[in-house]
């Protein structure tokens, strides 16, 4: 067989195009895909996610897509962050390629679909990546305003704001330890009784950003994903040092549940005009929220994050939240927590749903009476 037959042959088994052969890079995506971490063979790996019901192993389809000598190697990343930082040189180009592989040459269903793409409901899915920092927005939303309060009281609160909307808030949430993915438990600390839920979008950063004006953050974004921003309301006990405590409130094991995946920039469009974030409890709405609530928009809130410090490839930086939340009487008039035996399912249009299981923590070893204690023991219920 000669070279250009034998070239003919494996353009044909592997569904080249006439831009592969010629070995020009894919340009689009015949598909819009998303990006995950799944547990793959017993270890995480990359996955991309097609039909929101199929999941590609990305190693195993580069290096069946590299065996066509039209397809130069490209080294595959280890982590979302690597992939992230990767993103707009050559891996985008790359994962075009191999989705429009499979998409063209009809491997994704029957007989003609390889073993390296999985169902959905077969694998495990996992945290979709480990971000270096995770900025949250605190009271972003107008209905998130005064809601402690009566109904009269929040709508007070949130003219007020409307007023005067001032810059952003912004704090540090943890991320190793704190960051789960769809279907981990949540954990109510022991003797911890006021957990609540705040749903998000997590942004995330996609190229470094430092002093990034809003009109040019959309720049700096690779994607969005759903967050849940758990939240410890039982606060300090009196008799220590005063004053709001952020790690407790927010720093918690299993308190930060993110995924299922990320959904890349250019498959989701502006969030600022199609976000529409809700969550429940045991079936029930507890949060239903969209942009045109936000006080401050994602680039707003990019802007002011960058002011302070350099936001990096695979950083995360969370909207806020909306009214709804546990603490909230605004809307049903009192307070609401979690409790073991509950299910948290939290969801973004177009980006997808994660769903959380709530359990207790068992009563810890006896300590030195350091440890943080429960809140029965300073405030009464």
């Amino acid at each position: 067989m000669t070279v250009l037959a034998m070239l003919t042959a494996l353009a044909v088994v592997f569904g080249a195009g006439p831009a592969a052969a010629q070995g020009n890079p894919a340009v689009s995506s015949v598909e819009p895909f998303k990006l995950g971490t799944f547990d793959l063979g017993g270890e995480p790996r990359i996955g991309v996610v097609l039909r929101d019901t199929l999941v590609v192993d990305l190693v195993a389809a580069n290096r069946a897509l590299e065996r066509d000598p039209s397809y130069p190697p490209l080294p595959m990343p280890p982590t979302m962050v690597d992939l992230i930082g990767r993103y707009e040189y050559g891996m985008k180009t790359r994962l075009y390629e191999i989705v429009n592989h499979l998409a063209r040459g009809n491997r994704l269903t029957g007989a003609a679909r390889p073993a390296w793409v999985h169902d959905v409901t077969s694998v495990d899915v996992l945290a979709p990546l480990m971000p270096g920092k995770m900025l949250n927005a605190a009271v972003n939303f107008y209905t998130h305003v005064g809601e402690t309060g009566s109904a009269e009281q929040q709508k007070k609160a949130e003219a007020e704001r409307r007023a005067k909307r001032g810059v952003p808030y912004l704090f540090l949430k943890p991320t190793r330890g704190a960051v789960i993915g769809d279907g981990d438990d949540v954990v109510i600390p022991y003797g911890r009784d006021r957990v609540d839920w705040e749903v998000e979008l997590g942004i995330v950063i996609g190229r470094a950003a430092r002093d990034v004006p809003a009109d040019k953050a959309a720049e700096h974004i690779f994607g969005y994903m759903v967050t849940v921003d758990v939240s410890d309301r039982g606060g300090r006990p009196p008799d220590s040092r005063p004053g709001s405590d952020w790690l407790v409130g927010k720093g918690h094991d299993t308190f930060a549940p993110m995924g299922p995946w990320i959904v890349p920039k250019e498959f989701y469009g502006d969030p600022m005009k199609r976000l529409r974030q809700t969550l429940s409890v045991d079936g029930k709405v507890m949060q239903e929220a969209g942009a045109s609530d936000m006080i401050h928009s994602i680039y707003e809130l990019i802007e002011y994050g960058s002011s302070i410090i350099t936001l990096y490839p695979g950083d995360v930086v969370n909207n806020g939240t909306s009214g709804g939340t546990g603490m909230g009487q605004a809307y049903r008039g009192a307070e609401r927590f979690l409790k073991p035996g509950e299910t948290m399912t939290a969801s973004i249009e177009g980006i997808g749903s994660i769903t959380m299981n709530v359990v207790a923590e068992a009563p810890p070893p006896a300590g030195t009476g350091s440890r943080l204690p429960p809140v029965s023991t300073y405030r009464k219920q």
